[in-house]
Parts: C-alpha cells; sequence; structure tokens
C-alpha cells in the first residue's frame, strides 16, 4: 500500500511540473519578419531562423531590433536563404514570462511556407536565456539552438535534460563581467553527463557584446552545429 502512494505521488508531482510548466499565458508579441529574395518566385519550403534580442531592445518599437544581430545585418541588406522571424519581448517582461511561442510558431508556419524539419533558435543575453529556456519547453520543434551569453534560471535546472537531443551551439565571452560564465558552463556540464549534443566556444578576451558573431558566423554557417 505504501509502495502504492508513493508511486502516486512521485507521478503527481512529476505531472504537476509538467502542468506547470504549459500554464503560461499565451501572448501575441510583435515580429519582425525576413523573407528570402526569391521567396515569391519558387513553390519550395524555407529553413526558418527564430532570434530573440537581448534586454535593451524590449519595447513596442520594433526599429530597436535593428541594432544588432539578425534584423541589424538584415537591415544592412545582407541576403539569407531562410525565413527569419524576430519577435519583440514587451518591457516589464522576459523571454520566459508568457507562452508566446506557440502563438507565433503556428501563425509562421501556416501563413508561410516553412520546412519544419529546419527550425533553427537564437539568441543573445536575454535572448540567449530565452533560447535555453523556450528549448526545454518546446524540445521538439528544433533542428538545432545557438545561445549567446545564454543560461537558465535555478528553477529551469531540473529541465536541462529536456535538451538532450537537440543539438546546440553555445558562445560565451570568457570576460563577460555581465553574466557569468557559470550560468553556461552548468548547462553544458549536465548535457555532456547526459551525453547531450552540445558544442561549447569560450572566446577568449571578449566581454558580453558577441553579437558579432551573426555577422562572422551568419546562418546557416551556425547550422553547422547539426
Amino acid at each position: 500500500m505504501k509502495k502504492r502512494i508513493y508511486l502516486f505521488l512521485f507521478f503527481a508531482f512529476y505531472f504537476c511540473g509538467y502542468v506547470c510548466s504549459q500554464t503560461k499565458p499565451k501572448a501575441d508579441y510583435n515580429y519582425l519578419i525576413y523573407l528570402p529574395k526569391d521567396y515569391s518566385e519558387q513553390a519550395k519550403s524555407y529553413p526558418l531562423v527564430i532570434y530573440l534580442h537581448g534586454g535593451s531592445h524590449k519595447g513596442n518599437d520594433l526599429n530597436k531590433l535593428k541594432e544588432y544581430g539578425l534584423p541589424y545585418l538584415v537591415d544592412q541588406g545582407h541576403d539569407f536563404d531562410f525565413i527569419i522571424v524576430s519577435p519583440q519581448c514587451p518591457d516589464s517582461k522576459y523571454w520566459s514570462s508568457d507562452n508566446w511561442f506557440e502563438p507565433l510558431y503556428e501563425k509562421i508556419v501556416a501563413g508561410y511556407r516553412v520546412n519544419i524539419d529546419k527550425v533553427y533558435f537564437t539568441g543573445i543575453s536575454m535572448g540567449g536565456y530565452g533560447t535555453f529556456i523556450v528549448a526545454m519547453d518546446h524540445p521538439d520543434k528544433f533542428a538545432a539552438i545557438v545561445p549567446l551569453c545564454g543560461g537558465c534560471n535555478d528553477s529551469d535546472t531540473t529541465r536541462i535534460c529536456n535538451l538532450k537531443n537537440i543539438p546546440i551551439w553555445a558562445f560565451r565571452g570568457t570576460a563577460d563581467d555581465m553574466v557569468p560564465i557559470s550560468e553556461t558552463e552548468r548547462i553544458v556540464k549536465a548535457l555532456d553527463t547526459d551525453n547531450g549534443k552540445v558544442k561549447f566556444t569560450k572566446l577568449e578576451g571578449d566581454g558580453h557584446g558577441i553579437q558579432y558573431l551573426y555577422e562572422k558566423y551568419p546562418p546557416p554557417n551556425l547550422r553547422m552545429v547539426t
């Protein structure tokens, strides 16, 4: 009898944790979208890259997003052979505050020719955290993730194993004085222990501002992680 009670409590706590992770309020975040130049001329499906900005670009002005990262490269006239979606996190929120991913993903997949087997996720700083955390919530959606200056909250450490089957290429500057490098190291260590598919590049002497990587290794080059 006691054994049955213990089993019941174990599964109750397990499913309670699962349900709690799914009960964030759904929200529609504004976003920028980039379509390849030949999109209107082709009938094929395209890879999708979702990009998450850092904390300084929160708000309701999408032009903020063009200061760095993939939206900056698009604004500068760079051409890509994939769709790029760049949502904007509202003021007073974080990427983990709402369930914004599902409404956005469903809208983009329904409205555009997306190859759902080639959906990639990347972000920097707060967006690096968001990349890890949203991938924990939806591990079946991504072909690979590329978090820059990322980590996870203490409450999410028990869910790191959700990432074990996703190819990951994480980047950090060793001189980052804004976000401790240990925030990334603990994820990498856990995934290494769990036989995860993680690659960790430490940039010697670089600080927090490593957004230049999007120009140095723009997707699809970052997709070499797969």
